[in-house]
């Protein structure tokens, strides 16, 4: 593996993060007396060696009323206690072995001379760490930055490439005072995934993780029902860098893919939302618009049966010529988004102009910023708004850019830096990449989400019209994540691929090669200068692209 990661120092603290024990003794002392020994002046001058084990004692008993017999008990007691924490010191192990050697870990711990003595009796791989500084051995104490710098000075480590990881706040904010990255241990699982973030390569790790589940990437609803749908397979197979011009060249490699990746209902002409029974909703559940579109513009198809789709989608227009979400005139529904996927189908064969009357109102929605609710099937206005950039994205209209693109960059600059789950914040950083805006912010926000298993956490992309319920994929979150990292890096290189770092050692190996293509949202240039949002003149049949 190469060793790019911008993090080569991981210092840990070894009480209460890499071994753990109880205060709770066999003695009359009580934990928290015994707690307060430990931070007691004379307990500081001992682990700092300045007094001997036999004196500390002494002393403590003295300021305790406590025999020194029974605080020697006690802390006996406190010794054969403790346990050291082996998962966290295999997640250390791994993440050493898959750093070609680029990687040192230390430990620094607040331990008397004796104490530390007894621990190097436990049965711990102890060859894991290429240094272990105690205070007694240095003479100094965490939180004091003397500590520190001569654990600094002796090892050599930069401090801008330090993890240090210790369950006292105050021991953490000397080491960022420093410049280190500091992890207050207060939760074992945060800490992990924490360390995997910044240690790791996001889109391997990604990639990893869609191998793993590959063929279970099935979809959620909000309240724990597994659904199993087209449109999130479709757009797994789109961000995963299948696209229909990829199956003109290689349908074998794309088909084995979707074998391969993901599943889908045999289609082939109008395309279901749901595969097999419909949940939560009617029995009988008209086939749509939207995955229809969706399904020819990834999957392609005979351009005949296309054209042949498409003349029956003209029959679901409303009187004010908008058109509509099913093939079923018993539902009419408007939504914006269903809207924009329709309309990335027409231009995709040279009939935009088919749907003059539903671009406009779709302009006219993001002129007054309708969408920011979201709409009657998706969950944010980002669906909107990236949909819309990968209308313009898969058309490659000029007329239709100059249309909606201007008017497109002003409305996702307003949402920069907005709460918003992974899925929205991927969705925010790939169309900021296809428009040429740099989007550190949602970068920065996105990276952490990833969890340990390499996937990233679950965001809500569309819901039940009715209901409200929303439906979220894992899977559709983990490769719009990777893709927007990888866009984004491509567009801006100095953009970083961690949490708070430069370029990441990838913890795994590449198991899962996607069919190269060209890249989504970054391949064309945009426009660098934004303009106002007034009405511009409709984009003419005669400029529409013609489909391959």
């Amino acid at each position: 593996m190469s060793s790019t990661s911008n993090y080569i120092t991981l210092i840990f603290d070894i009480g209460d993060v890499l071994f753990s024990w109880s205060p709770q003794t066999k003695t009359s002392i009580s934990p928290n007396v015994l707690r307060k020994f430990l931070s007691s002046p004379t307990w500081i001058d001992y682990e700092r060696g300045r007094i001997s084990q036999t004196e500390c004692y002494a002393r403590v008993g003295g300021e305790f009323s406590v025999d020194p017999t029974e605080v020697s008990r006690a802390f006996q007691d406190a010794r054969d206690s403790l346990q050291s924490n082996e998962e966290l010191i295999s997640v250390i192990r791994h993440l050493k072995a898959c750093s070609d050697g680029m990687l040192h870990v230390f430990a620094m711990s607040n331990i008397s001379a004796p104490d530390y003595e007894f621990l190097r009796t436990k049965p711990v791989d102890w060859s894991l760490f290429d240094g272990i500084f105690t205070s007694a051995g240095v003479g100094e104490r965490k939180p004091n930055l003397g500590f520190y710098n001569a654990v600094i000075s002796s090892t050599g480590a930069d401090p801008s490439r330090t993890i240090f990881v210790d369950d006292k706040m105050e021991n953490v904010l000397s080491a960022r005072s420093l410049g280190m990255h500091g992890i207050v241990f207060d939760d074992h699982r945060k800490v992990v995934r924490a360390l995997y973030n910044l240690l790791g390569d996001p889109v391997e790790r990604g990639r990893q993780y869609l191998t793993v589940n590959a063929k279970k990437l099935l979809s959620v609803t909000d309240n724990g029902i597994l659904l199993r749908e087209n449109f999130s397979q479709l757009l797994i197979l789109e961000a995963t860098d299948n696209r229909y011009e990829d199956y003109l060249s290689f349908p074998a490699l794309i088909e084995q893919h979707v074998r391969n990746l993901v599943n889908l209902t045999d289609t082939h002409r109008m395309w279901n939302f749901f595969q097999g029974k419909p949940l939560l909703t009617t029995e009988e559940y008209p086939f749509d618009l939207d995955t229809t579109s969706l399904g020819f513009t990834v999957m392609g198809g005979p351009e005949d049966v296309a054209h042949s789709v498409m003349d029956d989608m003209l029959d679901y227009i409303d009187d004010d010529g908008i058109i509509q979400t099913y093939f079923d005139h018993r539902r009419r529904r408007f939504d914006p988004v269903v809207c924009v996927n329709a309309l990335t189908l027409f231009y995709s064969y040279g009939r935009g102009h088919q749907l003059d009357r539903t671009l406009h109102r779709i302009r006219e929605v993001l002129l007054h910023r309708a969408y920011l609710d979201g709409s009657r099937y998706y969950a944010t206005p980002e669906s909107f708004l990236y949909f819309l950039g990968r209308l313009l994205e898969t058309s490659n209209d000029i007329s239709l850019a100059a249309y909606i693109k201007p008017l497109l960059i002003e409305r996702i600059q307003e949402r920069i830096g907005a709460d918003g789950d992974a899925v929205a914040l991927s969705m925010r950083l790939r169309l900021c990449a296809y428009l040429g805006l740099r989007n550190d912010i949602d970068l920065h926000t996105l990276l952490p989400l990833q969890c340990q298993d390499g996937g990233w956490e679950i965001g809500w992309i569309y819901r039940y019209g009715s209901s409200g319920i929303r439906i979220g994929n894992r899977g559709l979150t983990t490769s719009l994540a990777m893709k927007a990292i990888q866009e984004m890096q491509q567009r801006f290189p100095s953009l970083p691929s961690s949490p708070s770092a430069g370029p990441a050692v990838p913890l795994v190996k590449q198991a899962y090669t996607s069919a190269q293509s060209p890249e989504r949202f970054s391949q064309h240039k945009s426009d660098s200068s934004t303009t106002s949002s007034s009405i511009a003149a409709s984009p003419s049949a005669s400029t529409t692209r013609q489909h391959p």
